[in-house]
């Protein structure tokens, strides 16, 4: 995730992998598992750690630390709502926003590649992830109604 002339991360790297322990925190609570819980939470405090360029303060990281948990908090609630509403599996939903994810990150590097080589913005199609189907938490892509606006089964 990492540009090759580089060993720093760029931001989009960052996000992308705070974005993928937000998922991982709403699997955890969906789960109910306790220890899931407790790597989760782990995890979200081995990332603060490793993106952070100096240490924080304690205050800080506590702060970071629960902003990163209600991310995922949000995303279980949300996961489960969409869950209830189309009959979908949460485990699924949950894989589609890391797919959503790590999907934004690879646009972005790609963004940054076409830049480096001096391709012009308007070559790159964001549609466009060389499987010629857009990945995204929803499944949005794919147009599930029929033609009265209705839910297909």
């Amino acid at each position: 995730m990492t540009d090759e002339h580089d060993s720093t991360p760029r931001p989009e790297d960052d996000a992308a992998r705070l974005g993928l322990v937000v998922v991982g925190e709403a699997a955890a609570l969906h789960s109910g598992d306790d220890a899931a819980l407790d790597a989760s939470e782990q995890n979200i405090r081995d990332t603060i750690d490793e993106l952070v360029d100096e240490p924080l303060t304690e205050r800080q990281e506590e702060v970071v630390e629960r902003l990163a948990a209600a991310g995922g908090t949000l995303t279980a609630g949300l996961s489960g709502a969409l869950a209830a509403q189309t009959g979908r599996s949460v485990d699924d939903l949950l894989e589609g926003a890391a797919r959503s994810v790590v999907w934004q990150q690879r646009l972005a590097q790609e963004r940054d590649e076409r830049a480096e080589r001096g391709e012009a913005e308007d070559a790159f199609d964001p549609r466009d992830d060389h499987r010629g189907e857009r990945e995204d938490a929803g499944g949005q892509q794919r147009d599930r109604r029929n033609h009265d606006g209705h839910d297909e089964a």
